[in-house]
């Protein structure tokens, strides 16, 4: 029996996992979170074996989540689970340790077989993010989003990742208001997110607020 846990800030997603899951006689959902802090909670007093992990959670995100486990639960393994494609986060995610990583469209059959693969203790990665991580070791992979930001721009990004607010950033930086929120239409633009929520979601999970 493998025992698992869905972390998820969306109790549909959450629904349509257990749903599709709960009629493999192989697999037992032991909890459900819906926050990074939630699952960390769980995961020190219930014993599963395998965390699915959404990337976007409220409050610290899956990469916070994922660095954690790493940390104090090395024997449990981590399937994330995203609306973001490979090519965004596939690569940093499993250098982050994460046993696999897949995008919520795929089709229920590659979820159940990449579960159970990382059960196993081996990795799943899809074609796609085989072909990345292959680019990657021989150092030809797409620089990442953030490489490309300039200096200005990648100050204010790193500030608004850490939750500061556009008028403080302002401040600290001499700027004005106006200018700081073009700065941050920019960055927005260049990363290809739609938030703050997503633009702190990509910091962490690029280890760009990592502390080691």
């Amino acid at each position: 029996m493998i025992r698992l846990a869905i972390v998820d800030d969306h109790a549909l997603v959450r629904a349509g996992f257990r749903e599709m899951l709960q009629s493999e006689p192989d697999l037992h959902i032991e909890f459900e979170a819906a926050s990074a802090e939630e699952a960390l909670q769980k995961i020190t007093d219930c014993a599963c074996e395998l965390v699915l992990l959404d990337l976007s959670l409220p409050g610290q995100s899956g990469a916070d989540v994922l660095r954690v486990i790493r940390q104090r639960f090395p024997q449990l393994r981590v399937l994330v689970v995203s609306t973001f494609s490979e090519d965004r986060y596939a690569v940093s995610m499993i250098r982050h340790g994460a046993s696999g990583y897949l995008c919520k469209n795929c089709e229920p059959e590659e979820l159940i077989q990449a579960i159970r693969t990382v059960a196993q203790g081996r990795r799943y990665v899809s074609g796609k993010t085989a072909e990345l991580l292959a680019n990657d070791i021989a150092g030809e992979g797409v620089k990442p989003a953030h490489e490309l930001l300039s200096d200005r721009e990648l100050q204010v990004f790193i500030q608004l990742a850490k939750g500061q607010a556009v008028g403080d950033i302002a401040a600290s930086l001499n700027l004005s208001v106006k200018t700081v929120s073009t700065y941050r239409t920019r960055v927005l633009e260049k990363l290809r997110v739609s938030s703050n929520a997503e633009l702190a979601t990509y910091a962490h999970t690029h280890g760009l607020l990592m502390t080691h």
